[in-house]
């Protein structure tokens, strides 16, 4: 494996996930977050939260790309095998953790359905951009 193309790929990823989060939560769920923060009488994020949430999601894109290099040798290279290695991860972060958390916070399922709609969607594109980035040793 390429271990310098998967971080550069991860990178790439990196920054549409990053971009696809600011997407979802500040427009497009900007409502049931602040109605959300209100009910649970907390503070939007900001400053270190955001800092973490960032970085958090730069090594998700790696672990995408780092994902699709170990399974590039069975699959193929391309874009089928990138949206296997995103499905992986879209359920274990996506699916898993909106759906625990939105029955958990009674977030109700149109908030739930955005979140895994949305996930899976950037997941796939981030994924599939990281893969372009990606070439074997």
């Amino acid at each position: 494996m390429n271990y310098a193309r998967i971080v550069l790929g991860g990178l790439v990823a990196g920054v549409i996930l990053n971009i696809g989060e600011v997407i979802v939560n500040d427009f497009l769920l900007k409502e049931q977050m602040t109605e959300m923060f209100r009910r649970f009488n907390l503070t939007p994020p900001a400053g270190s939260f955001i800092a973490i949430a960032v970085t958090l999601t730069f090594a998700l894109g790696i672990l995408l790309v780092w994902l699709y290099a170990m399974i590039r040798p069975r699959y193929g290279p391309g874009p089928k095998t990138a949206i296997c290695a995103a499905l992986v991860i879209w359920f274990v972060v996506g699916v898993y953790v909106n759906i625990i958390y939105g029955v958990m916070f009674g977030l109700g399922t149109t908030m739930i359905a955005i979140g895994m709609v949305w996930g899976l969607v950037q997941y796939c594109l981030a994924t599939i951009a990281g893969a372009w980035v990606y070439k074997e040793a």
